[in-house]
């Protein structure tokens, strides 16, 4: 006996692998105040147990997890809608004016509308975990790829149209950053002492503050080193509510991938470089950006001071 593909599929049943609307239609998302609060609860429970045992020094890598396990939970909605909006898509074009296309549009919609509600919970309960995860670290959480983005709370929308649309709007506005971008550059580097590292570092920070004092809506453009001073510097963008743009090496252009980010970074056309003791990628960045025009808050010298004497007039415009 033969049969056909689609009769074999559906004696499988699997239905049940793809949510229906009837079966989260008239259910509400948590409240945020419910998420935090079981967010932190889980946090909390957790690395009390942690701290003062053998498993302390695994603290920050349980703690990325964590926050990656939301993470991933947002990213797989997502691609589900997605999918759907293909689907709508499809929909819209097919559309004859019949009860029955009509009713499958609008169910669709209804199911993304409620998928995204999802996401949008997941990324809430991510980010009050990156909130607790900077705090007992010390440094931003950034998932291994990808972006790190919230849409927000899910709009009222009233038909497939102004569904494509405002999906379109608004991932292309949490993928953009708004405001004057400020490049940030430096190294992977070692101190002799504790007090070299603090000195270091309090004039890291003191110079961003002091650029953000002249640059009111910057953000911070970077290479997105987590293991070097481009950590700290991202550290203190989140601690302060400020954008980043992060700009990762192309691992395919081998010895140019450095200089190729250079490019992207400068491309941006930044109100300023900051530039900390680095490599030779660093050195050219100082340089391309001197020939095009742009202010470099040159911070090179010694546990992060100006290199020479002549630079401080410059340096105090924006210190």
């Amino acid at each position: 006996m033969t049969t056909s593909l689609a009769a074999a599929l559906s004696a499988l049943e699997l239905g049940h692998l793809e949510p229906r609307a009837e079966d989260i239609s008239g259910m509400c998302p948590p409240s945020t105040e419910a998420l935090e609060q079981t967010t932190t609860a889980i946090w909390s429970d957790l690395f009390a147990t942690l701290q003062n045992t053998s498993l302390e020094r695994d603290i920050e890598e349980m703690g990325w997890g964590l926050v990656n396990l939301f993470h991933r939970a947002a990213a797989k909605k997502h691609a589900t809608i997605d999918r759907l909006t293909d689907e709508i898509r499809l929909l819209l074009a097919e559309q004859d004016g019949s009860e029955i296309n009509t009713a499958n549009l609008e169910d669709k919609i209804d199911l993304a509308k409620k998928i995204e509600e999802a996401a949008t919970c997941y990324e809430h309960m991510r980010d009050t975990a990156a909130a607790h995860y900077i705090r007992e670290t010390g440094r931003s959480w950034i998932p291994s790829t990808g972006n790190r983005i919230s849409l927000g709370v899910t709009s009222a929308i009233v038909d497939g149209r102004a569904f494509l649309q405002a999906r379109r709007e608004r991932v292309r506005d949490a993928n953009t950053a708004q405001g004057t971008p400020v490049v940030f550059a430096g190294g992977r580097l070692t101190f002799r002492t504790d007090e070299d590292m603090k000195a270091f570092g309090d004039n890291l920070l003191r110079t961003l503050g002091a650029v953000r004092e002249r640059v009111g809506d910057m953000y911070l453009v970077h290479g997105g080193d987590m293991k070097g001073i481009e950590r700290i510097a991202a550290s203190w963008a989140e601690q302060n509510g400020i954008q980043q743009v992060r700009f990762g090496l192309d691992r395919k252009l081998g010895d140019r991938a450095g200089f190729r980010r250079n490019e992207q970074m400068l491309s941006l056309k930044p109100r300023y470089v900051i530039a900390f003791q680095g490599n030779g990628v660093t050195e050219r960045l100082v340089i391309d950006a001197k020939k095009a025009g742009i202010r470099v808050v040159d911070r090179r010298g010694p546990l992060g001071t100006p290199p020479a004497a002549q630079n401080a007039q410059r340096d105090r415009e924006v210190a």
